[in-house]
């Protein structure tokens, strides 16, 4: 492996942010063969040198990707001290230690994007970025199209901030409830249900069916599949993120 910059190198590992890894560092909690770093731009070769997280060692790995179809019922963590059902059951089959890349509530079903590779997961989840997440909301009722245009032009507040979907497309209508193709352009906590519940019709189905340039296609609930790569050089697009080549 060449040389690479110390946070980055936390970052790919998985272990934290950039951001995260340059405060672990600039606290003196981060060892280089043993002795305190307060640089987060030293650079570093991980195969030759022991790097040390709070007297832990951090190892390089390989980057993974996965797909997962997350069935509903299950919390997007690897572990919950309260003992209800986690992903984590569905990762056993995979041989490498992974995390979600962003949340699915209990409830929503769908598409997660499974890695080890810290940088390119900030990434997709910075507002920045805009990463497209495409889901199908079934709700309450028939919505009024008056109401839906409002939510398009003057958004919905979540978190204290206020949001626009990029696109909300009628698909189809029962009896009692309607289905809509929506659009986001960041994922924030429980934003598709805020959205529907400002207009008083909640959603009783959701399912999110795109990340970026990945979508469920052949995919069925508690599936997990590696990314193509054609799939992984689309998503690091999306992300800006540049591919170096591999010396000849």
């Amino acid at each position: 492996m060449t040389e690479i910059r110390l946070n980055k190198f936390l970052a790919q590992a998985g272990f934290a942010s950039r951001r995260k890894a340059d405060e672990l560092i600039s606290q003196g909690r981060v060892k280089i063969n043993g002795k305190v770093v307060s640089e987060p731009g030293v650079k570093i070769d991980p195969e030759t040198q022991r790097i040390e997280v709070d007297g832990k060692e951090i190892k390089a790995e390989e980057p993974v990707y996965y797909l997962f179809y997350k069935p509903a019922g299950y919390l997007t963590s690897l572990s919950d001290p309260h003992g209800r059902k986690t992903i984590a059951s569905f990762l056993q089959k995979i041989p490498y230690r992974v995390f979600p890349v962003g949340r699915l509530d209990a409830a929503t079903e769908g598409l997660i994007l499974l890695t080890n590779d810290g940088e390119l997961a900030n990434r997709l989840l910075h507002p920045r970025y805009q990463i497209k997440r495409v889901y199908h909301a079934t709700v309450k009722g028939h919505p009024r199209k008056e109401a839906i245009d409002k939510l398009l032009k003057k958004g919905v507040e979540v978190e204290g901030k206020r949001v626009f979907p990029k696109g909300i497309k009628l698909l189809r209508q029962g009896p009692r409830s309607t289905t809509y193709e929506v659009v986001l352009g960041e994922g924030r906590k429980r934003e598709v249900r805020k959205i529907f519940a400002s207009i008083g019709h909640p959603v009783i189905k959701l399912l999110r069916v795109a990340f970026g340039p990945l979508t469920l296609k052949g995919l069925r609930p508690g599936e997990i599949r590696p990314l193509s790569g054609k799939e992984l050089r689309a998503l690091k697009r999306a992300a800006k993120i540049t591919e170096t080549p591999r010396p000849s």
